[in-house]
């Protein structure tokens, strides 16, 4: 299922992808259209560009100049081929966003051939692949256009711009480019803190104009259509923001354009334009755009992006880096709180670039949490924030793979550095997984891409991904589980807290195969330790505490050798590939059931032993048999541990020993 294609193969295909793509990229020169609110707004592309001082580009570029553009088009689209999408990744982003193509192919029903095959054909299994939990083949893709053209947008927030160098402006600018490439077209808040300025003894209007043309030099390098600034459309009444003139923004993101946007706001009783809060601003526009301010929606809002020197939101230890995924419906209260409670903590952790910064980390982190949170709850659950460091949101290229001599034969490392926006965009996941242990992100030394120093680069990832997420229910509870004494009460799956007509379609949705029901309720009588459920029964995992094939249960209890088990992991189709149900429903096992470890056991030739290999601290293919065991336990005390080292031996035994429950006569799962 994890299909990795040949490099000549893909570099010819991405060759005629980046020639196609310069055949159907929508262009539009600036005396072509009228542009809304002249007076309050500069136009800047790459047709036009005596506002900014550079000079127009010739109708018909010389061939050296057509050379250079076909030569980053095709960087740019193996830089795409490089990421870890898989084929369903492929499909789900085309189906979203269809292939590149203009208004007039679009409406004729055309499409960009080349670029299909090359998300469809020529992608390469990573070190990211998403489980499917399922086998058989997988439907084909209709790409269907949205009638009405709503454009697909990512309100980005550009937090203190004035302390990036040059190369990381560029960098983010490119960035941003090619999201619109893919189909993400960007309305960028300038976040220029007047506080700082006023510290540093500038005027902050100055500092914003200053920024704002700063931004627009390095988006219009780039290319056709080009940016423009959108000021005074943001108005203000009382103290709520609010777009009062919506074509500023419809009518250039129709055409392709970037939009900037200063933290001014131009109030209704006062008729003059003041300082506004970026992150009002960015709600303002999310509000807008989603149809909340009348009921019309003018865009399709994909992604909150915030860029912040101090990265993404830290993870528990400064060692770390940012935590990579964030699901708001269970975590926000908890960060939240441990942001407030460890100020002297949090204020040490900055995984971006820190300097010339103002304000603490511990803030600052705060606010970008508190901004996803109000974001996403106007936004549909398929959206998603991201917030990063600049260094991360330039960066293009992929550093070779390095061969460390200390690393442990067989051991997964991180395999690429990707964009997290492009990636993303691509697979709407992190480029790390959640539920991968912490030595498996942390990444090696590589080398440093034009587009950012190693004054910048911290050797964690800065990246977090937010979603509104899912809430997760854990029975018996959310402490880590401990066995019960043998002939106690117990928690069974006909305790009136379980759905069971829903636990049991979840999992014959999950394995396409129907379980055995009474034989499974029969089972798992009086081993059941506990059952995780995501959402409405979107995921879940039921585990149980075995014994040893040698043991009776009250001697497993007493010597302590009752084996935590994963006996179902399963995520209904719907939910499989995005949203992060199986990580969510994996770290409350590992995290919260099961803190000491748990093992489990999986075909040897199951699709999913890739996922499960990179999550688990050891496998072992058990000899003369189709299983395979792996374990989420420490290694010294599964390689050493109690007794002279039983702990595998008995992992082994419940691994062997566990009698399956299908209804059908398959091998199996």
């Amino acid at each position: 299922m994890f299909v990795r294609s040949g490099k000549s193969r893909a570099w010819k295909t991405a060759t005629a992808s980046a020639q196609a793509s310069i055949r159907f990229q929508p262009s539009l020169s600036a005396s072509s259209r009228s542009t809304p609110l002249a007076s309050q707004r500069r136009h800047a592309s790459s047709n036009n560009n005596h506002n900014n001082g550079h000079p127009a580009r010739t109708p018909h570029p010389p061939s050296a100049q057509a050379k250079e553009k076909r030569d980053s088009n095709r960087k740019f689209l193996l830089s795409v081929l490089e990421t870890s999408a898989t084929k369903r990744d492929a499909k789900a982003y085309l189906q979203e966003f269809g292939p590149l193509f203009s208004p007039s192919e679009a409406a004729a029903g055309k499409t960009a051939a080349a670029f299909t095959a090359i998300l469809n054909d020529a992608i390469p299994g990573a070190g990211n692949n998403v489980p499917q939990f399922v086998q058989g083949p997988l439907k084909e893709v209709v790409v269907t256009t949205d009638p009405e053209h709503v454009p697909h947008v990512a309100v980005v927030k550009l937090r203190e711009p004035q302390t990036w160098e040059d190369s990381l402006l560029n960098g983010v600018a490119e960035t941003l480019t090619q999201l619109r490439a893919l189909g993400l077209r960007s309305v960028i808040v300038v976040d220029c803190d007047e506080t700082a300025a006023k510290d540093q003894g500038l005027v902050w209007q100055d500092v914003v104009s200053q920024q704002v043309d700063r931004l627009q030099k390095a988006i219009v390098q780039y290319g056709s259509p080009g940016v423009e600034l959108v000021d005074s459309a943001i108005w203000r009444k009382n103290k709520d923001l609010f777009v009062g003139f919506g074509e500023a923004f419809t009518a250039p993101l129709k055409h392709g354009h970037l939009l900037v946007v200063p933290p001014r706001a131009f109030s209704e009783e006062t008729l003059d334009s003041k300082v506004a809060d970026a992150n009002d601003v960015v709600l303002a526009l999310t509000s807008f755009f989603h149809g909340l301010e009348i009921s019309d929606r003018k865009a399709l809002v994909h992604r909150i992006i915030v860029i912040d020197p101090y990265g993404g939101i830290p993870a528990s230890s400064a060692n770390d880096g940012a935590q990579v995924f964030i699901n708001l419906e269970e975590q926000f209260d908890k960060i939240q709180t441990t942001l407030a409670n460890n100020e002297s903590s949090a204020d040490s952790i900055i995984v971006g670039n820190g300097c010339g910064i103002i304000g603490t980390p511990k803030a600052r982190h705060v606010e970008n949490l508190t901004l996803a949170k109000k974001a996403l709850t106007i936004l549909p659950s398929t959206s998603s924030v991201l917030i990063t460091s600049p260094a991360e949101a330039a960066n293009m290229l992929s550093p070779s793979p390095s061969s460390d001599p200390n690393d442990l034969a067989g051991e997964v490392k991180t395999r690429r550095w990707q964009n997290p926006l492009i990636h993303n965009l691509l697979t709407d996941r992190p480029i790390y997984s959640a539920s991968l242990p912490i030595g498996r992100i942390k990444s090696s030394p590589r080398s440093f891409s034009p587009t950012e120093s190693q004054s910048s680069f911290s050797k964690m990832p800065t990246t977090t991904l937010a979603k509104r997420g899912l809430p997760v229910t854990i029975f018996p509870s959310k402490t880590p589980w401990q066995p019960p004494k043998p002939g106690s009460p117990r928690l069974r799956l006909t305790d009136t807290c379980i759905d069971l007509p829903r636990l049991i379609h979840l999992i014959d949705d999950s394995f396409s195969r129907k379980l055995d029901a009474e034989h499974y309720l029969s089972r798992l009588e009086n081993s059941l330790a506990g059952i995780i459920i995501a959402g409405e029964y979107e995921g879940g995992a039921i585990l149980t505490w075995e014994r040893p094939h040698d043991l009776s249960e009250e001697e497993a209890y007493n010597q302590g050798r009752l084996v935590p088990y994963l006996d179902k992991f399963a995520v209904l189709k719907k939910s499989q590939g995005a949203g992060g149900v199986a990580d969510i429903v994996f770290n409350a096992m590992v995290r919260d059931a099961f803190p000491s470890g748990v093992c489990w056991r999986s075909r040897k030739d199951n699709p999913v032993n890739k996922w499960y290999f990179e999550r688990s601290r050891g496998v072992r293919k058990l000899p003369e048999s189709n299983w395979a065991m792996f374990w989420t336990t420490e290694p010294e005390l599964a390689l050493l541990g109690r007794d002279d080292g039983r702990v595998l031996g008995d992992y082994e035994s419940v691994c062997r020993g566990v009698v399956p429950s299908w209804a059908d006569t398959k091998v199996a799962d």
